[in-house]
């Protein structure tokens, strides 16, 4: 069986994702890896057949998205010229991570596909929902169009959205506490983000920078660039951990039982009702990253968050019943193997 895979590589949730569903995919048929964007800054260990720009948000240093580069980085002719690219007839199944230019190529010739991402269980009403960015969600609707929708989130609130796939990097990690704090805030600019937190100076805080290529200190603060290992390092001995209300960094920091603190980009529909799930699970939730909100996170410094949530390893059991239903739905015999591999508890 030829499986396409095709990933979002806008942010480093999908990529981190994949990292643990590609070898799954293997044991099921011959697997081509197709990645578009140009915000990651983590790799996957696996051969990329198709690498292409696509539609991507570039974050911006206030909190929210830099709209005029991402509308002045935006090329449809080349959009559509990336569509009619890729050979998407070749492929028996096609499963996408919120990735655009495979999932317009399936819709325009009528080829059924399967979304499997963290856009689709926050598009599920029956999720928790930010109602005031109404335009943000019909984006989001129509980014990746697929026509079987399943997708992550921190609790399972419908029977097609299942719990975060937590890469094996972090479920082997040995958590200690050295009280430092971890900060991963992409949409603010190093300079703010030191501005603030230099004001409390009793505490030790590791920051991970998109916008720095290079380590440095100031003051009480680490500064350095995102990379795998020192993050992993960074999140298994912190005390807590400051974050953007992004999905696999907040779930990550919940299954290691870190104390959490998230700040949702401004006008990002995604992170507004992810921050409202989180605030639902007992997670402390700030507006931005200001003046005002350092007495908020003073007292979050000063709390014993204690929040425990289980997130069990199920990736393989879910891939299979998402297969197991697309054989259903289509009547398409592409799969022969299903059986070896364990059932998902419905």
């Amino acid at each position: 069986m030829k499986i396409l895979y095709a990933i979002q590589g806008t942010g480093n949730g999908h990529l981190s994702r994949a990292k643990d569903i590609i070898p799954v995919l293997k044991t099921k048929g011959d697997v081509d890896i197709l990645v578009s964007g140009v915000q990651a800054d983590i790799s996957i260990p696996y051969e990329v057949k198709y690498q292409f720009k696509g539609l991507s948000f570039i974050f911006g240093k206030n909190g929210g998205i830099n709209f005029s580069k991402t509308i002045g980085q935006l090329n449809f002719r080349k959009f559509v010229k990336e569509i009619r690219t890729i050979p998407i007839k070749n492929y028996d199944l096609i499963i996408n991570d919120f990735e655009p230019i495979s999932a317009w190529a399936a819709f325009l010739k009528g080829i059924p596909t399967i979304g499997l991402s963290h856009q689709n269980a926050v598009l599920n009403t029956k999720s928790p929902q930010h109602k005031k960015i109404q335009l943000e969600r019909w984006i989001l609707k129509y980014y990746a169009p697929t026509k079987y929708k399943y997708g992550f989130h921190f609790k399972k609130y419908d029977t097609a959205i299942f719990t975060p796939v937590i890469r094996r990097e972090i479920r082997e990690l040995q958590v200690t506490n050295k009280k430092h704090y971890t900060v991963y805030l992409p949409a603010y600019s190093d300079d703010k983000i030191i501005k603030y937190l230099s004001c409390f100076k009793e505490i030790h805080w590791e920051v991970f920078s998109k916008n720095s290529d290079r380590f440095y200190f100031n003051k009480n603060i680490i500064v350095q660039p995102i990379q795998n290992e020192a993050f992993l390092k960074s999140i298994a001995s912190c005390e807590g951990v400051l974050c953007g209300a992004g999905f696999e960094t907040p779930a990550e920091a919940l299954f290691l039982r870190k104390k959490l603190m998230v700040i949702p980009m401004k006008n990002q529909f995604e992170q507004q009702c992810n921050a409202v799930a989180l605030r639902e699970l007992g997670v402390s939730v700030i507006k931005k990253l200001g003046k005002k909100q350092l007495r908020k996170i003073n007292k979050w410094i000063k709390f014993n968050q204690e929040i425990r949530i289980d997130f069990p390893n199920e990736t393989a059991q879910i891939l299979n019943l998402i297969l197991e239903n697309y054989i259903l739905k289509e009547k398409k015999p592409i799969y022969h193997t299903i059986a070896s591999l364990p059932t998902f508890s419905r």
